[in-house]
């Protein structure tokens, strides 16, 4: 089918039939190759509706306040020794952990799919991490740590190192002409995508998380835990962009869904369980906060088990409980109106304070 429009004396003709099977070509990976980052028609709507909501969720490092967190960190009758470790280790790892997040969107994932709102969304998911690595450097500066200190953290805490090999080598792996129309380099596409949504973002962040949430129940360093919690609201948002290409590709693709390559994911997710257990017993003081080592280590457990299911894959502890349900309070910044005093609220839109519903934790 054709369309004329007549402009004056000139005829232009545009033919739908060749735009519809454009559409049709768009694919997450081996799609249509184009340089026109035509939108429209949407295949994957979910990709743009996610994009909305993380643009709707703007926030900025600086107009968090940071005055209660200075004197507390030069009190030491008001924070513990044990306590500045935990904000260092926060600092410290999440620092470089979401550079390691950002740059394997960048030039692995974006690189590799071809439907433009995919591009979209992670160019925000991207954007959101570079958010996130200046909020950690604000808060850096704010406290006045040694900015060093953090890079020698990420380097020479052993369990630290090993969580980074853990995704770094996997990423690395992936920088290269991948030929996508072998079944096995699409298997590594997806446990890229797998092991960075659901394993890293999705499950080994968590126990830092829960440390850092564990404090701000407490009083303790308010701003530092309203940014974690902002960071926490974006994560949700990603771990979802994740699952989603995640599901997308192996539907396009169901030569790849063997039984062997599930067994690989669920073996992947319990390597990340287990190195996120070995860092939190290795540099969380997690009894100095009120928690009890075995119900937090349970909780990295059940955390995991709903990221598995999320893809369509069997838990590893079946049936294990959330034995932290407070950290689902925590984690949701709906309730509260104010949520901090600042010029974040005049120029977030209504739609910013999205609910992390229980599903997402």
């Amino acid at each position: 089918m054709q369309k004329s429009f007549q402009v004056g004396a000139k005829t232009f003709v545009l033919d739908q039939e060749k735009a519809e099977a454009a559409f049709a070509a768009k694919k997450v990976i081996n799609g249509r190759e184009t340089m026109c980052f035509n939108l429209l028609p949407l295949k994957y709507q979910w990709a743009y509706d996610l994009y909305r909501t993380m643009k709707a969720n703007h926030w900025e490092p600086e107009d968090v306040p940071m005055g209660k967190d200075i004197e507390q960190w030069r009190d030491t009758k008001l924070v513990s020794d044990v306590e500045r470790w935990i904000i260092r280790m926060g600092i410290g790892y999440f620092s470089a952990a979401e550079g390691i997040v950002g740059d394997n969107i960048q030039h692995v994932v974006r690189e590799l799919v071809t439907a433009p709102e995919l591009k979209l969304v992670l160019g925000r998911h991207a954007h959101e991490e570079n958010i996130h690595a200046d909020s950690l450097l604000y808060m850096i500066s704010s406290l006045g740590i040694n900015p060093h200190e953090c890079e020698a953290m990420f380097e020479d805490v052993p369990t630290i190192a090993k969580k980074n090999a853990f995704v770094v080598n996997n990423s690395r792996n992936l920088r290269r002409d991948l030929d996508l129309t072998k079944t096995e380099n699409k298997q590594l596409l997806a446990k890229n995508i797998f092991l960075f949504g659901q394993c890293m973002e999705g499950t080994q962040f968590y126990g830092l998380f829960g440390m850092i949430l564990s404090l701000y129940r407490q009083n303790k360093f308010p701003g530092i835990g309203q940014m974690f919690r902002y960071t926490l609201r974006d994560e949700s948002n990603h771990i979802e962009v994740f699952r989603n290409l995640f599901m997308d590709l192996i539907e396009e693709n169901r030569e790849i869904w063997t039984t062997e390559f599930k067994e690989e994911l669920r073996a992947t997710m319990a390597e990340a369980v287990q190195l996120e257990k070995d860092f939190i017993r290795d540099c969380l003081p997690v009894n100095a906060v009120g928690l009890a080592i075995e119900e937090f280590l349970t909780y990295i457990d059940y955390i995991a088990d709903r990221r598995l299911e999320g893809v369509g894959l069997n838990p590893l502890n079946a049936g294990v409980k959330n034995p932290l349900p407070w950290l689902a309070e925590m984690m949701d910044i709906k309730k509260e109106q104010n949520f901090f005093e600042g010029r974040v609220t005049e120029y977030q839109k209504s739609s910013a304070l999205t609910n992390t519903s229980d599903d997402d934790l």
